[in-house]
């Protein structure tokens, strides 16, 4: 190999970080990879994948850092729901991008590195699952699964 054929940055100089529609198809693909019962105990909701948490996301949940929030979940939790008072809006998950592509870059060099399709799909579980009430445990053998 020539030293110019060595240099990264003509190696990987054409390398593009995915966007919002790749992410989009990545979700897709995850949240579909879940259990059946998990994903029928939850019902609809809507994935919802931006670049980052807005300021008033980061405000609301003390947190200064806009690459501190992978995701987040925003509904109405099925013990607090009401047959007499409908939802105002569907549940929805958060997926932000950049916070996302920063923790997997982190991620990758370490030997229980994970991909992306991982990644997104561990917090997806994450954020359904806290906002249901399940254990860390719970959440362990859904990713198993």
């Amino acid at each position: 190999m020539t030293a110019a054929e060595d240099d990264p940055a003509r190696r990987y100089g054409n390398l593009v970080a995915p966007g919002l529609d790749v992410f989009d198809a990545i979700a897709d693909q995850a949240f579909g990879s879940l259990p059946a019962a998990f994903r029928e105990a939850i019902g609809p909701v809507a994935i919802r994948v931006e670049d980052f948490p807005d300021d008033e996301t980061l405000a609301e949940m003390g947190i200064e850092d806009p690459f501190g929030l992978l995701g987040l979940y925003r509904g109405v939790p099925l013990t607090e729901r009401s047959l007499t008072q409908p939802q105002a809006w569907p549940d929805m998950v958060f997926l932000y991008r950049r916070p996302l592509l920063d923790a997997w870059a982190e991620t990758e060099g370490e030997a229980a590195g994970s991909t992306l399709y991982e990644l997104i799909r561990h917090v997806l579980i994450h954020e359904i699952g806290h906002h249901y009430g399940f254990s860390d445990e719970d959440m362990e053998r859904i990713e198993a699964d």
